[in-house]
């Protein structure tokens, strides 16, 4: 009968060990995706800059338009090239009137073929507004139409739950060769 009190405390134990693991990994796990790789590159290093204008609703307005529904937006960037490198400079969080809220980077990520990254807009972030938006800089050594950005936004509240998309606007190109 001890034994069997020894064996069940001894596997107490290492299952309460193993959970433990398991916690610390994911406090140590960088959110949203992965891990970015930044570079020591500036945009005028590059043959192709672009810079991009997507919408992000931080809340959206119900009922009679005097109360706001929260939502947490996430702004996907998508590098679609099978075979080149493109660069981002810069995403920049702005609210209804166009001031500037937030820095996501400031350094420039590097997005090999096929990756993208994310970054989020918290629920709990109530001055962007209906208006907000993302502009984001990037650029490639050639015309690199390959980038696909878009945000997701989703809220929920009791049972109710929604989302939508949004995408990118152009709203500046330049070609240097």
């Amino acid at each position: 009968m001890k034994a069997n009190y020894l064996l069940l405390i001894v596997l107490f134990f290492l299952l309460s060990c193993q959970s433990g693991k398991k916690e610390e990994n994911l406090k140590k796990m960088n959110h949203p995706s992965h891990q970015y790789t930044f570079v020591d590159l500036g945009s005028e290093a590059v043959g192709y800059l672009e810079i991009d204008y997507i919408p992000i609703y931080s809340d959206i307005y119900h009922i009679d338009g005097t109360k706001r529904f929260l939502l947490t937006s996430t702004l996907s960037i998508r590098n679609t090239s099978l075979t080149d490198t493109v660069y981002v400079f810069g995403a920049d969080y702005n609210d209804s009137y166009g001031k500037l809220l937030r820095k996501y980077t400031d350094s420039t990520i590097s997005l090999k073929p096929l990756e993208s990254i994310e970054f989020v807009v918290e629920h709990k972030e109530d001055q962007g507004g209906a208006g907000a938006s993302f502009l984001v800089e990037w650029g490639a050594d050639k015309n690199a139409s390959q980038l696909l950005i878009q945000a997701v936004m989703t809220g929920t509240s009791n049972q109710q739950g929604l989302s939508f998309l949004t995408e990118a606007k152009i709203i500046k190109q330049e070609f240097r060769n």
